[in-house]
């Protein structure tokens, strides 16, 4: 898997970075994500997920290799 953001549709809500710290985190001067890791290891691929479908704005999406 592999995980693309949208920093233009980001509305900086954080829910990826409090979902999965290891693979999303948020830019210090816009608040919009920032992929760490954007294919996450496989201990991590479920919170990774998990932010994904819980971010608000649809600005994350995965994409299976």
């Amino acid at each position: 898997m592999r995980i693309e953001a949208d920093t233009e549709v980001c509305v900086a809500a954080g829910m990826c970075a409090l979902t999965a710290p290891e693979v999303f985190d948020q830019s210090e001067d816009e608040g919009t994500v920032v992929v760490l890791a954007a294919r996450p290891p496989a201990e991590h691929e479920k919170a990774a997920r998990e932010a994904v479908e819980l971010c608000p704005s649809g600005a994350l999406r995965i994409v299976e290799d």
